[in-house]
């Protein structure tokens, strides 16, 4: 069984590749976090439904008054 120390060495090894590029891995938290938008999708929804609704409105409102 590996020691502590040959534990972290490897550990910090693969860091190190992951960091330089030569080792695929999943993006960490961190990364998933930034890319996300600041925006939810229910919100970004409302919005849009909010907007649309409201044109549509005002185009009936033309057409028929």
């Amino acid at each position: 069984m590996p020691t502590e120390f040959e534990l972290r060495r490897r550990n910090a090894e693969f860091a190190e590749k992951s960091r330089t590029g030569k080792n695929p891995i999943k993006p960490s938290r961190r990364e998933q976090l930034s890319k996300r938008s600041p925006i939810s999708l229910w919100a970004l929804g409302a919005i849009i439904f909010v907007v649309i609704g409201g044109i549509l409105l005002e185009v009936l409102r033309l057409l028929f008054l």
